[in-house]
């Protein structure tokens, strides 16, 4: 965003813009102050400090922002390169096996300053854990794998979608060749949007604020094994998610969650006639938690707080 020389017009031309107009009625323009004084070719952030340094003050940068903008020159300017939006990669599951998570997260390991890296796949629809490892380095290699065990223990799900980050392991040709001979199409978040990746983000969440995490270092890559080995088989089996009802991640990959939620309603339907003095409105809600969205845009957030 540059400041150009130019001869100042005698009478300038209308413009439609507020800003403009309002700028050529203002007697301090700085557009018409600069010109003639050898200030050129330089930003407003660089202009108004130099000018201060001569002992003049014409306007803000705000101001001079303003003045640019009214005359068209915020122009993306410069060898650099002009940022790129990128939209947010948008998927809806529907059921298991639809759409997968995964993510690395380090482990305090027996070595001051060395870390164990704990790999986990989480599916979307159901939370269930489908997958993990724990390695002493990240590696595209490991990556793939995970991925490929998962996968067949899965048993071989079509049309996978496997949205991760874009570090080094995700986007390494090792796993991005495995996730093509699967047919597992990869998906990955947006370069420095820490929120993209949101499912095991607070899959890592719940596993670090956990009471049995260990506070110290674990002693070895075995000791971090065992302990994640007991995590999964609580976190599958008997965590009540809030996110689906209060159903365990296994009951609900499974679809054992329907039969397990309207057991519930009739529970509360037999409660409310045995005291209809203490229910003043509808039972809980017990209906199965429906499609999940991984990044979902403004619009289809609003739709479902008014559904």
């Amino acid at each position: 965003m540059l400041l150009q020389s130019a001869s100042t017009p005698a009478s300038p031309p209308a413009s439609p813009c507020p800003e403009a107009s309002a700028a050529r009625r203002y007697p301090g323009n700085p557009s018409r102050h600069v010109v003639g004084r050898t200030v050129t070719d330089v930003s407003p952030k660089q202009l108004v400090p130099r000018l201060a340094d001569r002992g003049e003050y014409l306007a803000s940068e705000a101001s001079f922002y303003r003045v640019l903008r009214a005359a068209g020159q915020l122009a993306h300017r410069g060898p650099a390169k002009q940022p790129t939006p990128r939209p947010k990669a948008e998927h809806t599951a529907t059921r298991s096996c639809q759409v997968w998570s995964w993510d690395i997260t380090y482990l305090k390991g027996p070595v001051k300053g060395c870390f164990l890296y704990l790999y986990l796949v989480v599916d979307v629809f159901s939370r269930r854990i489908m997958g993990w490892r724990v390695h002493e380095e990240e590696s595209s290699a490991h990556a793939a794998t995970l991925i490929r065990d998962s996968w067949h223990e899965a048993g071989s799900p079509e049309g996978l979608v496997l949205h991760s980050d874009n570090g080094g392991p995700m986007k390494g040709a090792t796993m991005l060749a495995t996730l093509q001979w699967l047919g597992v199409a990869p998906s990955f978040s947006r370069p420095r949007v820490s929120d993209d990746n949101a499912f095991s983000e607070a899959l890592f969440r719940t596993l670090k604020y956990r009471p049995s995490f260990p506070q110290r270092a674990f002693a070895s890559a075995q000791d971090a094994k065992a302990w994640v080995t007991r995590f999964v088989a609580w976190y599958n089996t008997e965590h009540r998610h809030s996110a689906i009802r209060f159903v365990t991640p296994e009951a609900r990959h499974f679809g054992l969650d329907v039969s397990l939620l309207a057991q519930r309603h009739q529970v509360y339907l037999r409660a409310r006639a045995r005291h209809p003095e203490r229910w003043s409105r509808d039972t809980r809600d017990w209906t199965p938690a429906g499609p999940v969205r991984l990044n979902p845009s403004p619009e289809a957030q609003e739709l479902k707080h008014i559904g």
